[in-house]
């Protein structure tokens, strides 16, 4: 009886370690679903970045994707600095439309560290697209320093604000310009070549003022021409004749 029940105690014992153990490598449950807000909020000084988010409801967007998309997102936050130091009217002169591509343009589909930014294959594809297919980012490595560049604008990827799947966020202190938004534009075209005078503004021989026409000058230094050896053969005949009488 104390040998069954000893046994029992060690079964016992020996299911409540492996419970324990169990427990201790179980994954931590999820705090939730990622706050944009908060993490850009926490910053200080994203105010401009989080209304442009709000206003063309891509917050809402990328909170809902962020459930679904097994890819990730990277954010690239520009300060509001950065928003202040565009050319005036650079950003109100955009329709909603092209407001919504330029937020897009911040965003790629995929989760980045930074250190797969240094080794990342170029164009880097974003959420931006248009008629002729999704808008790129480029990114170059110096050491541990990453530069992005949009063919307009290059500037480096800075404080990470929050690096862990699905969401990273990186601070940038220049607002990434598309080129297909902000590009230089197409040389106006070359005014058309002057069409030749008509014939009514031709001057024309005789008319007082006008210019006295190639032909016309030809013609009188050819009659002055014929004149001359018509003269000069008459002139020879003749002392050929006064030869031949003496």
């Amino acid at each position: 009886m104390a040998f069954a029940s000893l046994t029992l105690i060690l079964f016992t014992s020996f299911c409540l370690i492996l419970r324990a153990q169990a427990q201790a490598q179980a994954p931590a449950p999820s705090s939730g679903a990622v706050d944009l807000v908060a993490i850009l909020q926490k910053g200080g000084q994203y105010t401009t970045l989080i209304h442009l988010l709000n206003q063309s409801q891509q917050l809402t967007q990328i909170q809902s994707q962020l459930k679904s998309n097994s890819q990730g997102f990277t954010l690239f936050a520009p300060t509001d600095n950065a928003f202040q130091n565009l050319k005036s009217g650079a950003l109100n002169g955009l329709g909603d439309e092209k407001k919504v591509q330029l937020i897009l343009y911040h965003v790629t589909p995929k989760y980045y560290s930074l250190s797969d930014l240094l080794t990342v294959s170029n164009p880097v594809r974003t959420q931006a697209s248009g008629s002729e297919g999704s808008w790129g980012l480029n990114f170059t490595g110096q050491g541990n320093q990453v530069n992005v560049s949009t063919g307009v604008v290059e500037t480096q990827v800075n404080n990470a604000l929050r690096q862990q799947f699905p969401l990273a966020v990186y601070q940038v202190d220049k607002v990434l310009l598309p080129e297909e938004l902000f590009g230089a534009k197409s040389p106006a075209a070359a005014p058309s070549p002057k069409s030749p005078k008509s014939s009514s503004e031709t001057p024309t021989v005789g008319k007082a003022g006008g210019a006295p026409s190639p032909s016309g000058n030809a013609q009188n230094e050819n009659g002055a021409a014929g004149r001359n050896v018509g003269f000069g053969v008459i002139l020879g005949v003749g002392l050929f004749c006064m030869g031949v009488l003496s």
